[in-house]
C-alpha cells in the first residue's frame, strides 16, 4: 500500500488479513496487486489463528515469521473465534491495543457496527460486492494508513 504520487513519503506497512473466505482473500490481494501496493500481507483464516499469530503461539511462535502487523484487516464472521472476540482481545492487551484494526466485513447490521466501535475498532467498512468498488476501498485504505496516518515512532515488538 505505497503510493509515489503523494508528497509525503510512504513506508510499506505490514498487514494481518483475518479472512475465512478464500474468494474474499483473493479479491483483497488482487486489488492490492492491481494497484501495485507494496505492503507485506500475512493471511490467517479464523479468529483462533489470528490470536495465535498475534501472540506467537503454535506454528507462529517464531517472531521472525510472525512480525507484529502495523494494521489488522478483520472480518467479523469467523470460525472458531468470531471477529468481535478477536477485537476485544486485541484492544484489552497493552502490547496489541495500539495496532489499528479495520473491520472489513460483509455485515451491514448496525448491531455489528455498534459492537465493533464499543470495543474500539478503528474503522468499520462493509465490503462492496462490485470488484471495482472493492478495489477502490482497498486503495483508499492504503492511502489513509500509509500516506496520511501518522503512527507512533516506538511501536512495541
Amino acid at each position: 500500500m505505497v503510493s509515489s504520487s503523494n508528497t509525503k513519503t510512504a513506508t510499506p506497512i505490514r498487514i494481518l488479513l483475518v479472512e475465512d473466505n478464500d474468494a474474499h482473500t483473493k479479491l483483497i490481494l488482487r486489488a492490492m496487486q492491481e494497484d501495485r501496493l507494496a505492503n507485506p500481507v500475512d493471511c490467517v483464516h479464523d479468529g483462533e489463528e489470528a490470536l495465535d499469530y498475534l501472540y506467537r503461539r503454535g506454528k507462529y511462535n517464531d517472531a521472525s515469521k510472525s512480525p507484529r502487523p502495523d494494521m489488522i484487516l478483520l472480518d467479523l464472521k469467523l470460525p472458531k473465534i468470531d471477529g468481535i472476540e478477536v477485537l476485544k482481545t486485541i484492544k484489552k492487551d497493552e502490547i496489541l491495543k495500539s495496532i489499528p484494526v479495520v473491520v472489513l466485513t460483509s455485515s451491514t447490521d448496525q448491531r455489528d457496527v455498534h459492537e465493533a466501535y464499543r470495543h474500539y475498532v478503528n474503522s468499520y467498512i462493509a465490503k462492496p460486492v462490485d470488484f471495482d468498488k472493492f478495489r477502490q476501498v482497498v486503495q483508499e485504505l492504503d492511502y489513509y494508513w500509509t500516506i496520511f496516518n501518522t503512527k507512533p515512532s516506538n511501536t512495541p515488538t
